[in-house]
């Protein structure tokens, strides 16, 4: 019984992953992966800024003492 189950997922989902699933093209996924890295550029950038930020309040908030 359980392993009819198994097979009878394993033929659903190559089934789906072929038939029902639309990929992207080669275009799609190169912008995609492009936006993709420039958006995380983007945020490593400001979490850099914020480190620094930060890092710079507390050395003059701890000269202070």
């Amino acid at each position: 019984m359980a392993k009819n189950k198994v097979v009878n997922y394993i033929k659903e989902s190559y089934d789906e992953l072929m038939h029902k699933v639309s990929w992207p093209t080669w275009a799609e996924l190169q912008s995609s992966s492009i936006v993709v890295s420039v958006a995380t550029l983007i945020i490593a950038i400001i979490v850099f800024a914020m480190d620094e930020v930060f890092k710079t309040v507390l050395e003059q908030f701890y000269k202070l003492f």
